[in-house]
């Protein structure tokens, strides 16, 4: 299920030195923005949710699966070089579970501990909030990489395509559409990772067992069928 050489592989592929900047980038722009906010409200907890959700949580950490779900496998598929690696004696399976592994462990790195690296400064430990959301972002994480990754799966604009669903469901409808809010990643995040702060600072359109389980299922599904797309590739295979 899981293969060592294929990890390394793939760990270089996304922590080359171009991407790896591109994944520092938006990290260290919220550990930034943490530090602006504590100096100029002084701790404030509706100010630290809010750069936390609607900056962390709505858009660093799914660009953060885009740029690693999609290049876990994407690169690969584009050029044809995933063909080599097919052809070794290696499930299909298994090189996809490994390249989700990875893709799942540096989109938390690089998205779960800014979190918390941010929610720290802005409010410490005071009321959970600090927590709430490095789980959230955690589980997140997970979905967003099973998710992107099947996506450069499907097609060569996988980056595309995952920008806009990013930029526009998640960020904008998935922050401000009520009604597109209990179809959002990051509203189940939310609903998890939320249930471990204090009062009402962290809310979510769906409980804390929904959310949960829509999680779960997406992980599930998207894994799946990327799966399934892999082994249908061929040499001749164009998307």
């Amino acid at each position: 299920m899981f293969h060592p050489t294929v990890a390394r592989l793939t760990y270089r592929a996304l922590l080359g030195r171009r991407r790896a900047l591109v994944l520092g980038i938006l990290p260290s722009l919220l550990v930034l923005i943490a530090v602006a906010v504590r100096l100029l409200a002084d701790g404030d907890p509706r100010s630290s949710t809010d750069v936390l959700g609607r900056f962390a949580l709505a858009a660093m950490v799914p660009i953060i699966g885009v740029i690693a779900g999609t290049g876990a496998i994407g690169p690969e598929i584009d050029d044809g070089s995933v063909m080599y690696l097919l052809a070794k004696p290696v499930q299909r399976r298994t090189v996809l579970l490994t390249k989700l592994v990875v893709a799942i462990a540096v989109t938390m790195v690089f998205s779960a501990v800014p979190t918390l690296i941010a929610a720290l400064i802005l409010v410490g430990t005071a009321d959970g909030i600090a927590v709430a959301y490095t789980v959230a972002a955690l589980v997140a994480s997970v979905a967003y990489a099973s998710l992107f990754l099947m996506l450069g799966t499907l097609t060569r604009h996988a980056v595309v395509v995952g920008l806009v669903y990013t930029l526009i469901w998640e960020t904008l409808l998935g922050s401000y559409v009520a009604g597109a809010r209990s179809l959002s990643v990051q509203q189940w995040a939310l609903a998890v990772g939320g249930d471990l702060a204090e009062g009402k600072l962290i809310t979510s359109e769906v409980d804390m067992g929904t959310g949960a389980v829509l999680l779960t299922v997406v992980t599930v599904v998207a894994t799946w069928y990327g799966v399934r797309r892999l082994r249908s590739l061929t040499p001749a295979t164009e998307e």
